[in-house]
């Protein structure tokens, strides 16, 4: 899909895919998983080069960036459905000039859409190339920002039910198998949101490489306020980095702390185990001595043998139970 966004107002510009050139006033380009009818006018009407997806998911930073023809070829990857059990990325591409901006990407973004609705109200002065190109990025940042609010407050949720005594109170509730299941559950919430801080993480990383590199490049043409801005955006990538690093250190308490807690529910279901083999190992010995197919063993003519024989049975049983209890490990 290929939407043009205009420098004059805020109607989007139908665009033909027939014509020789881009309309004047077509100052960002937005390209939507573009097919090949598109792509090729873009290219002819603008002269530049749109990445394919290949040259966007490229990982080293030559291919991310640089600049050719007096263009500034960017790229970086950004998380998308942040909010659903299986977030992922998706590369994004900006082909930045002094006279446009082009954006290429496969996937909808909540961050772009908030841009555009959000630029309904700017100004014409702040409708060029390069302070569009700095709200997209700002915007995207503060994607991220939000996302992160999202994975804290996770979480804190799991903190709670860890370290709150919730996990223990259901465990002496339910039974193993609930346990067991509670905190399988535990598990895949932490590894799903240490998922989602890795993939924020390398889309932060992305930004913060982005940012210095057009001050730099396009320091003749970029405007002071679109540099200051960029500034202003390096600086909350390298703060929100070092939230996603506290994130990522808590992700690592509550998983050691879930496993921790896995490990005493097998010890417990262990301990029980072996305290049920060693109860059973005195009555097995007595019934054994008495099941034996010898001719005199006196206790075979006794009138009260057999609940003699009974009744040692469960005292066998009953003394390891006792000193169990004394000794604390029931």
């Amino acid at each position: 899909m290929l939407t043009l966004h205009s420098s004059t107002s805020q109607k989007e510009i139908i665009a033909d895919l027939t014509a020789a050139t881009m309309p004047d006033d077509a100052i960002w380009i937005d390209m939507l998983s573009p097919d090949a009818a598109e792509t090729s006018f873009v290219e002819r009407a603008t002269g530049l080069h749109v990445p394919t997806l290949d040259e966007l998911s490229e990982i080293e930073s030559s291919s991310r960036l640089f600049s050719e023809a007096g263009a500034l070829y960017l790229s970086t990857p950004i998380v998308f459905r942040a909010d659903a059990n299986d977030p992922r990325t998706t590369p994004v591409g900006f082909v930045l000039t002094r006279e446009r901006l082009i954006t290429v990407r496969f996937q909808a973004l909540t961050a772009l859409s908030t841009y555009v609705e959000h630029s309904a109200k700017a100004t014409a002065a702040s409708r060029t190339s390069t302070m569009i190109f700095v709200g997209l990025l700002d915007a995207i940042v503060d994607r991220m920002a939000d996302v992160l609010e999202l994975v804290a407050a996770a979480l804190d949720s799991v903190a709670q039910r860890i370290f709150r005594n919730e996990v223990s109170t259901a465990t002496s509730n339910h039974s193993p198998s609930r346990e067991g299941a509670s905190l399988r559950e535990i598990l895949r919430r932490i590894g799903r949101n240490a998922d989602l801080t890795s993939k924020i993480r390398d889309s932060l990383l992305g930004i913060g490489r982005i940012a210095p590199y057009v001050m730099g490049a396009g320091a003749d043409w970029i405007p002071a306020e679109a540099s200051q801005r960029l500034r202003t955006i390096r600086r909350d990538v390298a703060s929100l980095s070092d939230y996603d690093g506290h994130l990522n250190n808590k992700v690592q308490l509550l998983l050691d702390a879930t496993l921790g807690l896995i490990n005493i529910e097998q010890n417990n279901i262990i301990k029980v185990l072996t305290v049920v083999s060693v109860v059973g190992v005195p009555p097995t010995l007595v019934a054994s001595i008495y099941g034996m197919n010898f001719k005199f063993i006196p206790e075979y003519g006794w009138s009260w043998g057999y609940p003699y024989g009974l009744a040692l049975i469960a005292l066998s049983a009953i003394v390891p139970l006792i000193w169990f209890k004394v000794r604390g490990w029931l």
